[in-house]
């Protein structure tokens, strides 16, 4: 779904940065051989999740769905060299796409792959996050967030993205619709909730950005 008039995202697009080449490579290899390729962050966002993870500099990211690694490389291109990622997805079948591309990023001795429920997962993990970036089941964003605030470094960054769920958040609710009901609820307790301060922005899906105090 586009939130802004075509033209105006091919101008956006085109006035942003453009992706590494194998972010392009992963993008065709994706479409090719994955089911849901819709699920890439896209070269866009990508640009946008690059860019934040250069000027927060964290040390530690915590990435709740890899899917095909996409987003993983995006934000290991503003890693520190003692920097880390972690990141979490229950599809084992993709694990070999993913560290094809992690091997050639030279970003491999940096990426902590863990395959399996992250509700389960996360709660064994030590470290303390700077970034965290929940792209997995919408049904469980509000339990993501749960389970990480207090993992979080003060001045932390929460990043949520598909917020806009391609417009059904502003639409009748179908009772049936688990994702948006779900969807609406996270939207709330981030506003809400006094940990952390929070502003959503309207890009690719939507992107919730919020700050821990």
């Amino acid at each position: 779904m586009h939130f802004l008039p075509e033209k105006i995202e091919d101008y956006v697009v085109n006035h942003s940065q453009e992706e590494p080449q194998i972010l392009k490579d992963l993008t065709r290899e994706t479409w090719q051989k994955v089911l849901n390729p819709r699920m890439l962050s896209g070269a866009f966002q990508g640009r946008v999740l690059s860019i934040l993870t250069k000027i927060i500099n964290p040390k530690n990211i915590l990435e709740i769905g890899t899917y095909t690694g996409y987003a993983t490389l995006c934000f290991a291109e503003g890693l520190p060299k003692n920097g880390k990622i972690i990141t979490i997805d229950k599809n084992e079948e993709l694990e070999t796409l993913q560290n094809s591309y992690f091997e050639k990023s030279g970003y491999r001795n940096q990426i902590t792959q863990f395959v399996g429920n992250a509700i389960e997962i996360i709660p064994t993990l030590q470290e303390k996050f700077d970034l965290v970036f929940i792209d997995a089941d919408k049904s469980n964003y509000s339990n993501y967030f749960n389970l990480i605030i207090d993992k979080m470094n003060a001045g932390g960054i929460i990043l949520s993205d598909n917020v806009l769920w391609s417009g059904k958040i502003v639409e009748k609710l179908d009772p049936k619709d688990k994702d948006t009901k779900a969807l609406l609820a996270y939207n709330k307790l981030v506003n809400q909730d006094t940990r952390v301060e929070t502003v959503l922005l309207p890009i690719r899906d939507g992107l919730t950005l919020s700050r821990v105090k």
